[in-house]
């Protein structure tokens, strides 16, 4: 078993604080750059150390691209800036259901104090290594195990996690979750296309959200053959080298190489709503045909078109437990309660292929009750759709 980790501070108590670290956290980012990385590690070390005792803070570590050495550089007149969010995974000993909240919260307040002077959003989440430890396989505790940056504590603190270590074990739900949540930013970018004044800031939000799709869909790719690796340049070394007899395999590489690029040196966008609309059209209509392609490998049929897809009444989720399905609905939501042993995700599938890939205005009356249906809502306007579903996105993505 290996790991692509790196240590910044191996004991909170003992080490000193001006202690340079000697990994980067991006491929070719200034000195500058990562000196201030380096500095708000240390400030989100002591803000953790601060407002919870030391004895409670078992381990402390930085995921994300910066935690994988291939955070993203914006190159400004002011010189390389950050640009993704620092995520930092606070491991307590004795946390558990009943304490999970009250220490989140206190590591919110931490985050948030934290983002106000970093320039980029600052995350701290509480977390247990039994948690790590007795959690299956995931392509989120995949990416944490192989690729972070400690922050407290090191590499012994990880025994017991072999099972996280191994691409191929990542399930093709996986897949599905990464191009639902992909997909979901593509709808709001939809979404944001169509407001009468398309600000700076839309351009900006929707050229993300393409850039992202475009890494994704050759990522989705490469789980489901079992090749999916924590480093995005070696995800697209393997992606140009594979050879899956798809129609789509040399726009997938390429659009694979564009997000790497905007991954490692993303850029702010200046490109007119018309012309990010032609590039939105483009990727979605490539995800739609690769959704329905992984629908119907993971689950065992043969979907032809996405209204298809949509209503069929199987169940999307099958790798779910019926019982605590039904816990979930009932805690979340008791109106929705027609498919009370469905896992709430299911929603999810069925109405963000509506809204991105069928949606024309104004709705057929069945798609629209259809929807109404899944979201549990009265809306009747594609923007209220799109509310409605990143209300329920935001709980179950």
């Amino acid at each position: 078993m290996s790991f692509h980790t790196q240590s910044l501070l191996a004991d909170p108590i003992t080490t000193a604080a001006s202690e340079v670290s000697k990994h980067r956290f991006t491929i070719d980012g200034s000195p500058e750059l990562e000196a201030a990385l380096h500095r708000l590690c240390e400030k989100a070390r002591d803000a953790v150390l601060q407002a919870l005792t030391p004895p409670r803070v078992e381990g402390m570590m930085l995921g994300g691209g910066y935690g994988r050495s291939e955070g993203g550089v914006l190159r400004t007149s002011r010189g390389d800036q950050p640009y993704n969010d620092l995520e930092f995974y606070v491991f307590l000993r004795g946390l558990n259901p009943l304490t999970a909240r009250k220490y989140q919260h206190i590591l919110h307040q931490c985050g948030e104090e934290l983002t106000v002077g970093a320039r980029i959003d600052v995350e701290l989440r509480a977390f247990s290594f039994p948690k790590l430890r007795r959690s299956p396989t995931s392509m989120f505790y995949y990416d944490l195990v192989m690729g972070h940056r400690w922050i407290i504590g090191d590499e012994s603190l990880q025994q017991g996690c072999d099972h996280h270590c191994r691409a191929e074990l990542i399930p093709l739900t996986e897949a599905t979750r990464l191009l639902m949540n992909r997909c979901s930013g593509l709808l709001f970018s939809k979404e944001r296309l169509q407001h009468p004044f398309f600000s700076r800031q839309d351009a900006d939000f929707v050229a993300r959200n393409i850039a992202k799709a475009k890494l994704a869909l050759g990522d989705v790719v490469l789980t489901a053959f079992g090749q999916y690796h924590w480093s995005c340049r070696e995800r697209n070394h393997r992606l140009q080298k594979a050879a899956t007899d798809l129609p789509w395999d040399a726009t997938l590489r390429s659009l694979h190489s564009e997000g790497v690029e905007f991954k490692l040196h993303p850029q702010q966008s200046d490109l007119s709503a018309e012309q990010l609309r032609t590039e939105h059209q483009a990727v979605s209509k490539l995800a739609r045909e690769l959704w329905l392609w992984l629908e119907s490998r993971r689950l065992g049929q043969n979907f032809q078109d996405i209204q298809q897809y949509v209503f069929d009444s199987s169940n999307k989720c099958p790798e779910t437990k019926s019982l605590r399905n039904l816990l979930i609905n009932f805690r979340t939501e008791r109106r929705h309660l027609r498919e009370p042993f469905r896992y709430p995700r299911e929603r999810l599938l069925r109405s963000f292929p509506l809204l991105l890939w069928s949606w024309n205005d104004p709705p057929q009356e069945k798609l629209l009750r259809f929807l109404q249906r899944q979201l549990s809502t009265k809306a009747i306007s594609f923007t209220q759709f799109v509310d409605a579903y990143r209300s329920l996105w935001a709980q179950f993505n």
